[in-house]
């Protein structure tokens, strides 16, 4: 909507023109065939119009005139926003590899001014290199990101979101979720860590990779499992029901896919609960703990010995060397000086 008032007109007329100085209106009649342009109020006071479906060819300088003698003329500087288009990502391979060097660039086009696009990998914005280039009255906008894909790529969500003023309520954004296939990675965990006879033990082989590197295989010392009775395999669990000394050994645990294999070893040790005792560990912890503490204390001895003997010393005062037949102290000094032989009196310090 456009409008133009006026104080104090006797009853002439208003005028709106466009940038191109054409008359749109003349009071209440229409002077340029454009549907979009419609009358709203036209009074003495007041010309009002409007204008649907606004495109980049409305921007410009619209004038307001009163045909008096002389005409006065208003002015206004009418500003079209281009509205970004919705963004799309390109340069996603799917899947990736790990190591591989990727670029994804979202790409925007028709924002007027030039919009801004931001980076975010699983919600923590990134930062990319932005391009943009003039196209006519709008701008495209591009922004490169450059990765070198990990497995902790696998399912991150990369979006591009485009910042600008026409698109305060309704954000635009493309997200594009990255697949990564990897090599897979195992270790063995295990149920109990000081395995006795009689116990029930389970092994776990956690293999990561993707493709998911199913199934995974167990050996012990490099061969085939001996006891499969009492050794069971489910999946990547290794059980043994009741465990004993036979089961010493090596244990491999191997995980496979189509972009490599990985294996990690578990060294089996059964104990013996009898020569163990309940507490086994822990008596040779707290023996362990009683050594140090009394290895501690006779250094602190013997460095407080040492400390002790280099503070020892004697010393005689003047009137120590002459105090044996002096009836005073002044007398005592006397003797002191001239007696060079006099016994010395000792006093310690400790």
């Amino acid at each position: 909507n456009m409008t133009c008032r006026v104080e104090y007109n006797d009853q002439t007329s208003l005028q709106w023109s466009n940038p191109a100085q054409q008359t749109l209106f003349f009071g209440d009649k229409k002077a340029l065939r454009d549907n979009r342009i419609e009358l709203v109020r036209a009074s003495w006071s007041e010309l009002t119009i409007s204008i649907s479906e606004v495109t980049l060819a409305d921007e410009g300088m619209y004038t307001c005139s009163l045909f008096t003698m002389p005409v006065k003329t208003a002015k206004a500087y009418l500003t079209v926003l281009g509205v970004p288009e919705m963004p799309e990502i390109d340069g996603l391979t799917k899947p990736a590899l790990e190591g591989d060097e990727i670029t994804l660039t979202c790409m925007t086009h028709g924002s007027k001014p030039a919009a801004d696009l931001r980076w975010f990998r699983n919600e923590k914005e990134i930062k990319g290199a932005k391009e943009v280039n003039a196209s006519g009255k709008t701008f495209t906008v591009t922004s490169s990101l450059q990765l070198l894909v990990d497995r902790d790529d696998d399912g991150a969500a990369y979006t591009c979101k485009v910042d600008h003023v026409a698109l305060l309520q309704t954000p635009q954004q493309a997200t594009e979720v990255l697949e990564v296939h990897y090599a897979p990675r195992v270790v063995i965990t295990n149920s109990l860590t000081f395995p006795q006879e009689g116990q029930y033990l389970k092994l776990e082989c956690v293999s990561k990779g993707n493709p998911s590197p199913d199934p995974v295989m167990w050996t012990k010392d490099g061969g085939e499992l001996p006891d499969l009775e009492r050794m069971i395999v489910e999946g990547r669990e290794l059980t043994f029901t009741t465990l004993n000394k036979t089961d010493n050994g090596t244990y491999r645990c191997e995980a496979s896919n189509h972009l490599g294999t990985s294996s990690a070893e578990y060294l089996l040790y059964v104990y013996d609960p009898n020569a163990m005792g309940q507490h086994g560990p822990d008596h040779a912890l707290i023996g362990g703990v009683v050594a140090v503490v009394v290895f501690v204390t006779l250094c602190l001895i013997i460095v407080l010995g040492r400390y002790l003997a280099r503070h020892k010393g004697t010393y005689l005062t003047n009137e120590a060397k002459g105090a044996d037949d002096a009836p005073d102290a002044d007398t005592a000094i006397i003797n002191a000086e001239g007696n060079t032989h006099a016994e010395e009196k000792k006093e310690y310090f400790i």
